[in-house]
């Protein structure tokens, strides 16, 4: 652990991007709640993984006179859940994309994502839809619908989830994400690779000076999603199947009967047999047919068991990497780390006490999008703190169990109220004795100028 991001560095930069949401009431003398209130009472929510955190703290302000919502969140009044539902549902979730970014930034500046980088100076970003609420019988105007087997609609958000990942490192840092929702002038209901092509252009200014590579399935293979990638200074790595690319295999059929692919292999010991990965890769492959077709470069892992010959893993990739034998097999994992948007991020969201398919409010524009948002702007703190603040690291060291951390955080905010978040982890360390275990260490603050 080489730097510090506090609690304090992050709720500055929550503050700050926070700090002018638009208010669609109109002007009266009457208002008692500010959007920001609803914001990071909201977030409070997200944070602490308790959907009755709010209604915790009006009781301890009527009890004690003060309240864990406005020592640790910074909420001046508390909302009740329909206020917040109101205030946050004219919100477009593109307005807390700064607050992600500035996150990113600081990580960057301080040489925290470092570690997450391969193949010479990338860092990978992989792409992936998941579905953050369906019913067949709460919808907005912003839900996609589909015609179950019954007849009944169901209706949906799904949306792509970002996350930076690293073969090397368990954790992944959340990005902005991209809602796939209807799209003004456009009849036909949209889709996860048009979703995908959308957040490229969005983001593309912020992250593609940062040598970033896109990860993906076979529906990210496509030759528009590939070029618009290239043009807007991104690389990428994407799964290729034959089914959805017979042209391109076909030269590759071409050019294995001409010997003209290379080969080599690796053995590696996993601790329970000898893996034998075989690779093989092309250059200058046309993605298409055509004048206008990408020339990408292909290569393919295959892994079995050195004794048995029984096959354990088998993939194909196109990138615009150049592929060479010294460098295919950390390519070859690279492409594979896609699975840790999966795994490391919507899996844990929706199964380890995040709740992000939960309906915390529908609304009739934007609510479960913003919802989701200020969720994932949760999870992304709860990820750097865990990695970058002592304290908080050596109590997720101790208590191993996410769900053990988050439940003695929801029973301590309960009954007691804290000071600030460091009064809150110092609590917990001194009630399980850790005080011996905590270095002592200085390092600097995120600047959050």
């Amino acid at each position: 652990m080489t730097q510090s991001s506090s609690f304090d560095d992050l709720q500055a930069i929550l503050h700050q991007g926070i700090a002018d949401l638009p208010d669609h009431r109109k002007p009266s003398p009457n208002t008692r709640y500010t959007m920001q209130d609803a914001a990071l009472g909201a977030f409070g929510i997200f944070f602490t993984q308790a959907p009755s955190f709010l209604e915790y703290q009006r009781r301890l302000q009527a009890s004690q006179g003060r309240h864990n919502a406005q020592t640790l969140f910074g909420v001046q009044q508390i909302p009740c859940d329909n206020q917040i539902r109101t205030l946050l549902d004219p919100i477009a979730p593109s307005h807390c994309d700064p607050i992600v970014l500035a996150v990113f930034q600081r990580l960057e500046q301080h040489h925290l994502l470092d570690s997450f980088r391969v193949l010479g100076d990338p860092l990978l970003v992989a792409l992936d839809g998941t579905t953050s609420f369906s019913s067949q019988a709460i919808h907005c105007p912003n839900c996609l619908t589909r015609q179950l087997s019954n007849g009944h609609t169901l209706y949906y958000h799904p949306a792509i989830t970002p996350v930076v990942v690293s073969p090397r490192r368990s954790q992944v840092i959340a990005l902005p994400p991209e809602y796939i929702m209807p799209q003004d002038g456009h009849a036909k209901q949209d889709c996860e690779q048009m979703a995908g092509k959308r957040w490229i252009r969005h983001h593309a200014q912020a992250l593609a000076p940062h040598h970033v590579t896109l990860l993906g399935d076979d529906l990210y293979s496509k030759q528009p999603f590939c070029a618009l990638a290239l043009a807007q200074g991104f690389n990428f790595i994407v799964v290729c199947q034959p089914d959805s690319h017979p042209k391109l295999y076909e030269r590759v059929a071409f050019w294995h009967a001409n010997d003209g692919i290379t080969a080599c292999e690796r053995r590696h010991w996993n601790g329970r047999c000898t893996e034998v990965a075989l690779y093989r890769f092309l250059h200058d492959v046309l993605l298409l047919e055509g004048q206008e077709a990408l020339p990408v470069h292909w290569f393919e892992i295959t892994v079995i068991n050195a004794k048995t010959g029984a096959q354990l893993y088998h993939n194909s990739f196109i990138t615009h990497h150049q592929v060479t034998a010294d460098n295919v097999a950390a390519a070859a994992q690279a492409g594979r780390g896609r699975w840790k948007i999966a795994n490391e991020n919507n899996n844990l969201l929706k199964t380890k006490g995040d709740h992000v398919a939960h309906n915390f409010g529908h609304g009739q524009q934007y609510l479960a999008a913003i919802m989701l948002r200020l969720n994932l702007i949760a999870f992304l703190f709860h990820t750097v703190l865990e990695w970058s603040d002592a304290d908080y690291t050596l109590l997720r060291q101790v208590l191993a169990r996410r769900q053990t951390f988050f439940e003695d955080i929801r029973a301590l905010m309960r009954y007691m109220v804290f000071d600030s978040w460091q009064h809150l982890m110092a609590f917990m360390i001194r009630g399980l004795d850790l005080e011996s275990r905590l270095e002592p260490q200085a390092a600097p603050k995120l600047d959050t100028s």
